[in-house]
């Protein structure tokens, strides 16, 4: 059962927002446009949230994602070594931008986050 969505955040004047909500027991967690250094502290406090929470799973959804940096990769690995110590609940979604998945191919980082399609 979905009960809608919980939050939203967009910057005015960014092409960002993330967006969370909880459906059947877990966190979905949707970020769009570019994931860069000035929003990875508000991507990063909604997955701390959603980890706080009795969520059987967490999806960070980055099919909407269009631009990813280093700081977004480090808080994608943050995330993960955190799941991995907390019941594996984590899973990304990958980007459907084809320079998001390059970036992690390139980086190596996809070989090891929990990537689902």
């Amino acid at each position: 059962m979905s009960q809608g969505i919980k939050g939203t955040t967009n910057l005015k004047g960014r092409n960002f927002a993330v967006q969370s909500e909880r459906t059947n027991g877990g966190e979905h967690i949707r970020v769009l446009g570019e994931l860069d250094l000035s929003v990875t502290g508000l991507v990063d406090r909604e997955i701390r949230r959603a980890e706080a929470t009795d969520a059987s799973s967490i999806v960070l959804d980055l099919h909407q994602l269009e631009f990813l940096d280093a700081s977004g990769i480090r808080l994608l690995l943050r995330a993960s070594g955190r799941s991995q110590a907390d019941g594996n609940r984590l899973r990304i979604r990958r980007a459907s931008a084809p320079q998001v998945e390059r970036v992690l191919e390139l980086t190596r980082v996809g070989e090891i986050l929990p990537l689902a399609d």
